[in-house]
């Protein structure tokens, strides 16, 4: 039922309103059904997308800016959506590409079948509180029953990490080069891995993603070093200097303007020009005590006056400027530098080493390569494609495929993937469910089912026929068939574990967690008031430009 207000009259029958003129009261049953039914349209948005035979989405915003993409997370991301239930599962697909970096679209097709599943039972009269806390018990269940069959592998295995990383980008726009791509992730994260006593941790902002529109994605490159988007200041210095020693610093090569309002009478021409020379004369000993110090690279955080611009490449030093404060930390760690924030405190011992650092033509831009570093704890994958759109969702596979890598790094356990683990957690879920009593019973059996929708919706993406895929898959985990699941490329359900086919066991965690977590909270909703929608302040005759009548309501 929906009302405008609740009623209440005082003993005289005077009526008093106890929410705001215009809000709006959803109670009971049609607010659940409400919001699962919001829930239900997210969740049917991207799961055509599951899948190596999933399909893309272009996502055209208000402005024009096309995405394409088949992430879980950037969809929904740019879809302005604007329910409150819808906007949780939104959160959700956030939350677990921050956490694992991959299975979004999977965490929110989850998601939506616990809450469909759960809808059947709520129309028999099952409590909400009862669904929930059977839900709790049977993602706890399916978690174990993973964790049990997982295969443990070391941390550092290049050829597991390797097949993670394939898997992971076998269902992007990258599937063509998923190989060669694979190996360059890999290398990437083992480089900036640091070992601790008892385990390992991956700092993903130590790989540094750098997209350019030309060529095409084979020619992406693993640089063991750093690329900064920027040019060598003066035409006059060295474009390329090898075996370079790197000066970072943080200062401005500038005469530094004084904190307060100085006044020079200057009365003499010659006045004018010492006090000209005696800036040129500072510039100088900040280039020379560079000099001095052996750095033929400086990278400098700050602007670099033109003088000491001419002077440097007098001194045949190779300079960039304005660069990132991320960048100089990133070359800190890729390089072994230290970075600098007085010109008087440089020495020898503060200066980096790369083989190379060359200025290079990319596309209409000069970008400075610094490679070739002995050990470095941080490194560059520039991304090539045929265009914009293509290196963008280059960039999001990519972050997919690091994050895996990393999961596997941090926490060594892999399943099968195809649906083949979520398929095994539903038939274990499902033989547990047997020996509870009342109806917690039904609640995990719904789990399960759930569970299920994941190979399900893979299986009617690759054209099979979802029913049959589901009772064979069902079929062969009865006869102890842990990892067969569905192999979308050929539409047959086979053993994932011989073809290859392997997703960290973390992801798959967080991803029964997070959508069990949503779908009990969603559940757990029996009222909806919403405010009234406050009113724009009158503008000017003839409407405010931009706001025309494309500003309606989407709720």
């Amino acid at each position: 039922m929906s009302t405008t207000a609740i009623p209440a009259m005082t003993s005289s029958g005077q009526p008093v309103l106890i929410l705001k003129e215009g809000s709006s009261q959803n109670r009971g049953r049609e607010a659940q059904k409400n919001n699962i039914a919001a829930a239900k349209l997210i969740a049917e948005i991207v799961k055509t997308s599951l899948g190596p035979r999933g399909m893309d989405k272009m996502l055209v915003d208000s402005l024009g800016d096309v995405t394409i993409t088949n992430d879980g997370a950037t969809m929904l991301k740019e879809i302005d959506v604007q329910h409150p239930a819808a906007k949780m599962l939104v959160e959700v697909s956030k939350t677990t590409d921050n956490e694992v970096g991959d299975g979004t679209t999977s965490a929110v097709v989850l998601a939506g079948a616990l809450l469909e599943k759960a809808e059947e039972l709520l129309d028999k009269d099952v409590h909400a509180t009862v669904i929930v806390d059977g839900y709790s018990k049977a993602v706890k269940k399916a978690t174990e029953a993973l964790e049990a069959v997982a295969q443990k592998i070391k941390p550092d295995d290049r050829e597991w990490l390797v097949k993670v990383a394939r898997t992971s980008m076998q269902t992007k726009l990258v599937s063509r080069e998923a190989e060669q791509l694979a190996e360059l992730v890999v290398d990437a994260t083992l480089a900036v891995a640091e070992k601790t006593e008892k385990d390992s941790r991956v700092d993903i902002d130590n790989v540094k993603v750098e997209k350019k529109p030309g060529g095409s994605l084979k020619d992406t490159k693993l640089i063991q070093g750093i690329v900064l988007d920027k040019e060598v200041v003066h035409s006059g210095m060295p474009k390329r200097v090898e075996k370079a020693k790197i000066a970072l610093v943080s200062a401005p090569f500038e005469i530094e303007k004084t904190e307060f309002d100085a006044k020079l009478n200057i009365n003499d021409p010659s006045m004018m020009k010492k006090f000209l020379d005696e800036e040129t004369k500072m510039l100088k000993s900040m280039v020379e005590k560079t000099a001095a110090a052996g750095a033929t690279v400086v990278v400098c955080q700050k602007g670099i006056d033109d003088i000491a611009q001419h002077y440097m490449a007098k001194a045949g030093i190779l300079a960039v400027r304005r660069a990132k404060e991320s960048d100089m930390t990133k070359l800190a760690k890729a390089t072994g530098a230290r970075v600098v924030n007085n010109f008087e405190d440089l020495s020898a011992a503060d200066l980096g080493y790369a083989a190379v650092v060359e200025e290079r033509k990319i596309e209409e831009d000069r970008w400075v390569f610094v490679e070739g570093c002995k050990n470095p704890k941080s490194v560059t994958i520039l991304i090539r494609g045929g265009t914009q759109r293509i290196v963008d969702e280059g960039e999001r596979s990519l972050h997919d495929a690091l994050m895996v890598t990393k999961d596997v790094i941090e926490r060594p356990a892999i399943v099968a993937g195809g649906g083949a683990a979520e398929a095994e957690a539903a038939y274990q879920v499902m033989k547990w469910a047997e020996k509870l009593s009342g109806r917690e019973q039904l609640a995990a059996q719904k789990f399960a089912e759930a569970l299920e929708s994941i190979p399900v919706a893979l299986a009617l993406n690759a054209g099979l026929d979802p029913i049959d895929a589901q009772v064979e898959f069902r079929a062969k985990h009865a006869e102890k068939g842990t990892w067969f699941g569905v192999e979308a490329s050929d539409g047959k359900v086979k053993d994932m574990f011989q073809r290859e086919v392997f997703e960290p066991l973390a992801v798959k965690v967080q991803i029964m967690k997070s959508a069990t977590e949503a779908a009990s909270m969603i559940l757990r909703i029996d009222d909806v008031i919403a405010a009234g929608k406050s009113k724009a302040p009158a503008g000017p005759p003839g409407g405010a430009g931009g706001m025309g009548e494309g500003g309606g309501d989407f709720d």
